[in-house]
């Protein structure tokens, strides 16, 4: 427990009937979501977490959070996902290379299979963060996902671009961290690792690097991906619990996505991992080509300090509204980066508004 709050807790959503509904994946994999219900309704929000969090992100009981805004303001049916990217499982650091092709694939076609057994028909609306966000839209390209009937975007999607910094990192440290120093992933709790051991000397490096706070966990998480200091967020945007809290939302991951993640940086966009790889025949080699099939109306939401993936989301919806400019929206956020839109202590007053106001107007 940090901050005086519990890992994994739902307590940050207490006015609702929570509920846990395990499911599996055609790869074997047992996920689960879970749902927070006031009361049935047309318009059900599925909220899908980026890589190293969790659903956790939608639920803290530290500031007024995304899952509660939704309640408020009457989707009565909000479900969380925790996919094979959440730190609720120990998926991200075990062996097996998965990458966001598994997840469009497997992850996301499965989450709503097991949704829709349990509201039907009613419309289904997604707001997906980070990789999350980026998996999903692979997903909609490739025609895995349907019958989704708006989506947010948040930080990224198709187009992945990152800052100079961090396509350095992505070409040098997954080699040097896994070849030179045989260590299989990143985990923001490093600096509690045995002396002089690989984990515990990379956090202490990390950390000189990282003057702007004393937590070494948000040192490590800024080195993890993106670049700036720190990197995921504006440290004045969150609440000190949340800062404090920071290794209990955002957990390890092994090197495999982060080499995905550079095939996608050198080219732009999404493709994908294996071209090869016949489990995956049914997915195209490049997602942006067949963006043309989504007809998934898409909020584009960056923040406008996002040092993670930058202008990623306005150049996504400039490149799609080719094919559907009325289907598309995009908002920049002021003073915000890449994870705090979700997190912030503020978010409910600058941020979450958006996403309902979006829902409710596609919610039809």
């Amino acid at each position: 427990m940090t901050a005086g709050i519990a890992r994994h807790t739902t307590q940050g959503v207490s006015d609702a009937r929570v509920s846990v509904h395990p499911f599996t994946t055609d790869d074997g994999l047992g996920l689960h979501l879970t749902r927070f219900h006031r009361e049935d309704c047309e318009d059900v929000v599925l909220l899908v977490h980026g890589l190293t969090s969790s659903s956790d992100i939608y639920v803290m009981p530290e500031i007024p959070n995304l899952a509660g805004h939704l309640l408020d303001r009457g989707f009565g049916d909000v479900w969380t996902v925790d996919f094979r990217m959440s730190n609720r499982y120990p998926y991200n650091t075990e062996p097996t290379a998965h990458t966001l092709d598994d997840i469009a694939h497997f992850d996301h076609p499965a989450t709503l299979a097991e949704l829709r057994r349990h509201i039907g028909d009613r419309r289904v609306h997604v707001v997906a963060h980070c990789l999350g966000s980026v998996s999903f839209t692979m997903g909609l390209a490739a025609g895995t996902v349907t019958g989704v009937s708006s989506m947010v975007a948040q930080s990224v999607s198709l187009i992945v671009k990152v800052p100079a910094w961090s396509r350095w990192k992505l070409e040098v440290l997954p080699t040097l961290l896994g070849r030179g120093l045989g260590m299989r992933g990143l985990d923001p709790r490093m600096a509690a690792a045995p002396r002089f051991t690989p984990d515990w000397a990379v956090s202490r490096l990390l950390s000189l690097a990282h003057p702007e706070c004393d937590n070494s966990a948000c040192h490590v998480i800024s080195s993890m991906w993106g670049t700036g200091w720190p990197a995921l967020y504006r440290h004045t945007n969150l609440a000190p619990e949340t800062h404090d809290r920071i290794a209990d939302l955002l957990g390890p991951t092994g090197l495999h996505y982060y080499l995905h993640m550079r095939k996608m940086a050198r080219a732009g966009h999404a493709v994908r991992d294996d071209p090869a790889d016949p489990r995956h025949a049914v997915l195209p080699a490049d997602y942006l080509a067949h963006a043309d099939r989504i007809d998934t109306p898409i909020l584009f939401l960056t923040g406008e300090h996002n040092h993670v993936f930058g202008e990623s989301n306005v150049v996504c919806h400039r490149e799609l509204s080719r094919h559907r400019p009325a289907q598309y929206e995009v908002a920049v956020l002021p003073g915000y980066g890449h994870l705090d839109p979700i997190i912030g202590k503020n978010a409910h007053r600058d941020v979450f508004p958006l996403i309902s106001d979006f829902i409710e107007r596609r919610a039809s």
